[in-house]
């Protein structure tokens, strides 16, 4: 069963295959006290997460806030101002649907001006609301990215940045070709990612938008399959993703897997949500959220076999 955080204030630590919670106002110090060890509190890396924007110049619609968005966006730009990021990404559905692409892509150009803003570079996960309307082509262009999944190295780390925007025959989402609840990593991407994996040595981190640790419509349909592969390579670390719009956690196999809370959910400054992740010499990973994201801290990868079933 999920480990559900409906208290947003609360910090949550893994230690021994137990999620420990702690109060908000808990520092380094208690952090370290929880794991009966001390760490340096200075990271290796740093990045920025941000996910599910959603950005729209249209009306609210019940809970979506669409041109609230710009100014959440801003308010995370001043704080990873203060963070510095070495990157940020953006979880996907970085805009909302349109009926036309002209009104679409003008979606994108205006949110893309504001992400362009942020420090450091950015990386884009393509979400299913990206390619409503527009073709994975024209969102790529209009975020000046080559790829929809690919992967880097920054230090000592890998990252991957993966698509699961493909209907199960394969086909790529697009022009409105597709149902949200039929997302799937297709058979090459599969193997792009084991031969990826196989070809680092270095510890790795994942970006997804649609969930990798459910089964419900929220997930992957060949999740377990992706996730197969990623514990056999025995290199991966963390998965980020979002889609279901709220804070979720679940350890599965050694692997954390992070869903992050959405920035377009609900009015004013107080529903905002975005994230800082630091990467710590001992593969410990610190989440530090901001106002509804919660927060987490990761020992080093332990196996806890718990598959989610939502």
């Amino acid at each position: 069963m999920p480990n559900q955080l409906g208290d947003f204030t609360r910090r949550a630590f893994l230690h021994e295959g137990s999620l420990i919670l702690l109060a908000a106002g808990a520092n380094v110090t208690a952090r370290s006290e929880v794991f009966g060890v001390q760490r340096e509190s200075a990271p290796e890396l740093r990045f920025g997460l941000v996910s599910d924007l959603h950005y729209a110049d249209k009306p609210t619609a019940g809970s979506r806030h669409y041109r609230e968005t710009i100014q959440k966006l801003s308010e995370a730009g001043e704080q990873f101002a203060k963070d510095q990021p070495e990157f940020v990404v953006e979880l996907g559905d970085f805009i909302d649907a349109a009926d036309s692409v002209e009104v679409e892509k003008s979606y994108l150009e205006r949110i893309s001006r504001d992400f362009a803003k942020l420090p450091g570079k950015k990386h884009s996960v393509l979400g299913n609301h990206c390619v409503h309307t527009l073709t994975k082509e024209e969102f790529l262009e209009g975020v000046g990215q080559k790829e929809s999944y690919y992967s880097f190295d920054v230090g000592d780390r890998h990252f991957i940045v993966l698509d699961s925007c493909f209907r199960s025959d394969g086909k790529p989402y697009g022009r409105k070709n597709f149902e949200w609840t039929d997302p799937n990593i297709p058979a090459a991407e599969v193997e792009w990612l084991k031969a990826d994996l196989s070809a680092t040595t270095k510890h790795t981190i994942v970006f997804a938008h649609q969930r990798l640790d459910v089964a419900n419509h929220y997930g992957v349909k060949n999740a377990a399959q992706v996730r197969t592969v990623f514990e056999e390579s025995g290199k991966v670390l963390a998965v980020f993703q979002g889609h279901s719009h709220r804070n979720d956690y679940h350890h599965i196999e050694g692997i954390h897997y992070c869903t992050l809370v959405a920035m377009v959910e609900g009015a004013g400054a107080e529903s905002n949500g975005y994230s800082t992740v630091d990467l710590l010499s001992d593969n410990v990973i610190r989440l530090s959220g901001y106002r509804k994201q919660a927060d987490y801290e990761w020992a080093e990868r332990q196996v806890a076999p718990t598959l989610a079933e939502e």
